[in-house]
C-alpha cells in the first residue's frame, strides 16, 4: 500500500514538473482539476511584423516567401493543450482544438 503511494506521488510530481516547464515556455494555465489530475494551458500567438517581412522578401528576391507563410500561418496561431495522467498512470500532453 505505501509502494502505491509513493508512486503515486512521484506521478504527480512528475506531472507537476510537466506543467511548471509549460508554465515557463509561456503557456497559461486555463483550467486545472486536481482530483482528476490534468490541466488546459494556452500559448498566445505571435504578432507578425508584416513590413519587417516584405523588406526581407524584397532583399532576397522571394527567397523569404516559405518562412513568411510559416510564420503567419502556423506561428503565429494560439496554441492550446491538455497535460494530463492516464488511467495507466502515464503522463501524455495532446493538442486541443481551438473553439
Amino acid at each position: 500500500m505505501k509502494n502505491t503511494q509513493s508512486s503515486k506521488d512521484k506521478k504527480l510530481q512528475k506531472y507537476s514538473n510537466m506543467v511548471a516547464h509549460k508554465v515557463q515556455n509561456g503557456f497559461k494555465i486555463v483550467e486545472s482539476n486536481d482530483t482528476l489530475p490534468f490541466s488546459i494551458l494556452l500559448k498566445e500567438g505571435k504578432e507578425v511584423n508584416n513590413n519587417l517581412n516584405f523588406l526581407l522578401f524584397c532583399a532576397t528576391f522571394g527567397l523569404w516567401t516559405v518562412p513568411w507563410i510559416y510564420i503567419s500561418k502556423v506561428a503565429s496561431k494560439p496554441k492550446k493543450i491538455l497535460v494530463a495522467i492516464d488511467e495507466d498512470g502515464k503522463i501524455f500532453e495532446e493538442k486541443c482544438y481551438m473553439e
